[in-house]
């Protein structure tokens, strides 16, 4: 099981999923784990571990409420993933740490089915994502 993962947050996910799509066949013989257009996410797996995964910009910004900025001033492009066991626990204890909380736990099955998010920010504003499922 990936216990963390890069994730890239794109404007144009048909063209970045087709971009990634033959770059890491290219490179690394491998093609997507998961591609869900309708959703804007793919994933990318080598090894058994998340190598790289992509999602909608606009679909986040619209989770942790930054979609009422204009582009490129206040959204996320990149952020990181963290699996963990207890998405309601780690969230906490996140927050007890420093991190602020953006979207605090909920269940997200549009993304996936069984799947919990949360979302905070670091100390230095990187938003970060717990998940489970």
């Amino acid at each position: 099981m990936d216990a963390l993962c890069p994730r890239l947050l794109v404007d144009d996910f048909a063209a970045c999923a087709r971009f990634y799509e033959e770059a890491l066949h290219a490179l690394l013989g491998i093609r997507p784990a998961r591609l869900l257009p309708e959703a804007g996410y793919a994933s990318w797996d080598l090894a058994g571990e998340t190598l790289l995964s992509l999602f909608g910009r606009s679909a986040l910004a619209e989770a942790v409420g930054t979609a009422g900025l204009p582009d490129r001033s206040g959204r996320d492009t990149a952020m990181l993933v963290l699996r963990v066991d207890d998405v309601d626990a780690a969230h906490e204890r996140l927050v007890g740490i420093g991190a602020s909380s953006v979207a605090g736990p909920r269940d997200r099955p549009e993304w996936g089915p069984g799947l919990r998010t949360a979302h905070l920010r670091d100390p230095a504003g990187n938003l970060l994502e717990l998940q489970s499922y």
